[in-house]
């Protein structure tokens, strides 16, 4: 698979401008530690339906001690939740799905892994809305560490219902 052109040029967006930090993330997003993935949201731009967020890369995450020993390596897996974390946290604050909804991760396609991403890193994400619809989205993320393309997926995210329906509250 051929590398994909950049969505946007990183030198042109200001990362220490956030959107949305970490609490702001929490009243939108349900996911909590250890499982939240994305730091802050930084740039968006609703008629291009483009999001971009960062992960800062901890060095005492859940899965530094094992994957792997002596030489952690961010899983691939939660570069993918932390690109589908950042889809949602567009597509619930832009109206795209009403507020208390919950998106579940329907796919993952036409993943590649270019980098690897360790402890102590930031990895960049920004994400393209291909297919932006109430029912399911479809968005094309790509993943940076300084500069560098880490990651690239396609992240399908679809509506589950309504949180407080599904958690019982």
């Amino acid at each position: 698979m051929p590398v994909p052109e950049p969505h946007v040029n990183l030198a042109e967006i200001d990362l220490t401008r956030m959107v949305a930090d970490r609490e702001a993330i929490r009243k939108i997003l349900p996911h909590r530690p250890p499982m939240e993935m994305v730091s802050a949201v930084v740039h968006i731009d609703p008629e291009k339906h483009i999001v971009i967020g960062y992960k800062d890369v901890p060095t005492d995450e859940f899965w530094v001690p094992g994957h792997f020993p002596g030489h952690p390596l961010f899983p691939g897996v939660l570069m993918c939740e932390a690109a589908a974390q950042l889809c949602c946290y567009y597509t619930l604050s832009h109206g795209i799905h009403p507020a208390g909804s919950l998106m579940g991760l329907g796919g993952i396609e036409n993943t590649r892994y270019r980098r690897a991403v360790r402890p102590g890193e930031r990895l960049v994400l920004v994400g393209k809305g291909n297919r932006v619809r109430a029912r399911m989205t479809q968005f094309n993320v790509q993943g940076y560490v300084d500069g560098q393309l880490a990651f690239h997926t396609d992240v399908i995210g679809v509506a589950l219902g309504q949180w407080e329906d599904l958690s019982g509250a």
